[in-house]
């Protein structure tokens, strides 16, 4: 004969039936199944009540708990992701503690937490991130150290016009310091924006962009008539290295939240299309906290340079053992008899040559380095430019 298998929920129902049956003290009954009479008065009580269920384990959980949040928090902290769906628990707690001081607020993880019970994250997929690629530029350690300027891909509004969204920002404080909708990528469509960003917020030190019009060109030391401006107003240009977004990440990031945000779907004309980019510009600076900032806006952190943009650029100076040419009208300047190919971009302008030794020269335009010269040879010797090694 088989083993008779007997499990918790039988013995339970088998001491329930023998108290029914009166035939023995609840005592009794107790110490010949092996429990206390508390949970044995436990038992017989819950039977009374619900019947056999109530004889399977009950939930421990407190009916009241001191710590729990209460639904008006969990109603501002789910308002606050309905205005701002792309915000996650980080930004939404630094918000709601910025600007409702008096509350106490969950922790991030909680805030987490209620925004995924109520349907508002969407899990994404992990991937295997790159290490960061990491290059001398000029130290960002306050606002106007480096600007941040690129082209968000172009695309076409409702009315098939064509969008070449030009973004300038910060690179200290990542404040949006211009969003524009323009038609075309040409020097004429964007010198007069920065123009009137250098007005109104100064100049910056150095401004990082990467190798495409009208930033760089192929002639010497990569100067565009748009670089060689910002050069005689004593801005560095700072160009990536090609197929190197990640030297320029921190505008790259904003890229993405401009994409989300403002992008996606276009709008019907370029005028609503800049009407969507002022008001995203509008919320990115002074709402949106930002995790690089300890979670204050761009806005708290961003003031504007204390160098004026002056009404004429200044003559570019160069030190007194340097050799001064004019660069000529085709191009060229004038060595010991020869004329020499420099650059059209710089027809007019001043260059510096500087003597390394007996037979070589550096030549400069402002504080940048654009070639050497060999005085033998009276040729120009171009910078090698740096090449990725594929893998």
């Amino acid at each position: 004969m088989p083993w008779k298998e007997s499990c918790v929920m039988n013995e339970r129902l088998k001491f329930v039936g023998e108290y029914l049956k009166q035939e023995r003290s609840l005592s009794l009954l107790c110490r010949e199944f092996g429990i206390s009479r508390k949970t044995g008065y436990k038992l017989i009580a819950r039977y009374q009540q619900v019947g056999a269920l109530g004889l399977f384990d009950q939930s421990r959980a407190p009916h009241q708990h001191p710590q729990e949040v209460t639904e008006d928090v969990v109603s501002m902290i789910l308002s606050v992701r309905d205005v701002h769906a792309s915000w996650g628990p980080r930004k939404i707690h630094a918000w709601l503690c910025r600007n409702r001081p008096r509350t106490v607020w969950p922790s991030i993880a909680t805030i987490g937490r209620i925004l995924a019970r109520h349907g508002r994250i969407v899990p994404r997929l992990h991937r295997r991130r790159t290490p960061p690629y990491t290059q001398p530029f000029v130290g960002c350690t306050s606002p106007n150290d480096v600007w941040c300027a690129d082209f968000k891909g172009w695309f076409r509004t409702g009315d098939r016009s064509r969008c070449e969204p030009l973004t300038v920002t910060d690179g200290f404080s990542r404040y949006a310091l211009a969003c524009r909708a323009l038609p075309r990528t040409t020097q004429g469509m964007v010198r007069p924006i920065f123009e009137q960003l250098f007005r109104e917020y100064g100049l910056p030190w150095a401004i990082r962009t990467d190798n495409g019009s009208p930033f760089a060109t192929n002639a010497l030391g990569g100067l565009s008539s748009l670089a060689v401006w910002w050069i005689k107003l004593g801005i560095l240009p700072e160009r990536i290295e090609p197929g190197c977004p990640q030297q320029n990440g921190r505008h790259e990031r904003f890229h993405r939240t401009l994409k989300k945000e403002a992008i996606s779907p276009p709008k019907e004309t370029l005028a609503r299309q800049q009407a969507a980019f002022d008001l995203f510009c509008l919320e990115y600076n002074r709402e949106r906290p930002h995790e690089a900032l300890n979670g204050d806006s761009p806005a708290h952190v961003y003031t504007a340079s204390p160098r004026p943009y002056p009404r004429r650029p200044p003559e570019i100076a160069y030190p007194d053992h340097m050799i001064i040419r004019k660069v000529r009208p085709g191009g060229q300047i004038r060595w010991k008899g020869t004329e020499i190919y420099v650059s059209e971009t710089l027809i007019g302008e001043p260059v510096g040559l500087e003597q390394v030794d007996d037979r070589y020269y550096r030549l400069y335009f402002g504080s940048m380095m654009l070639a050497k010269l060999d005085d033998k040879k009276t040729t120009l010797i171009k910078p090698k430019a740096k090449t990725r090694k594929r893998r």
